[in-house]
């Protein structure tokens, strides 16, 4: 799978999907301090998943009518980046036939996905 890492990611999840296998761009690398518009706009021209801890996005595909093709966001605090980056891989890999065009919420044990 394709993905675009928002800058709040914690480098070891972005390590750890590239290490699965997966294409991951991530803002850190690109262009640090953008906007979340303009996040969204490298998403979709890269066709590109995005996975962030930033709850704004909810409201910016939902309220606002943004597309993507598809939203994961971590909701994971007070876990070490590593179990983060570990819990992040298996819900990837046990949900990637659902992920694809649909929001999803990842929190310590249960993973909500909702059509976007």
């Amino acid at each position: 799978m394709k993905f675009l890492a928002d800058e709040n990611i914690d480098r070891p999840i972005v390590d750890r999907l590239r290490s699965d296998g997966h294409s991951v761009l991530y803002i850190v690398e690109m262009e640090p301090s953008v906007s979340d518009e303009q996040v969204i706009q490298e998403a979709n021209r890269e066709s590109a998943m995005l996975i962030t801890s930033d709850k704004d996005f909810g409201e910016l595909v939902f309220r606002l009518g943004h597309v993507l093709a598809g939203v994961i966001l971590i909701r994971l605090a007070g876990l070490t980046p590593q179990r983060k980056a570990d819990i992040v891989s298996a819900v990837i890999k046990e949900h990637h036939m659902e992920l694809a065009g649909n929001f999803a919420v990842i929190t310590s044990g249960i993973v909500r996905i909702r059509r976007s």
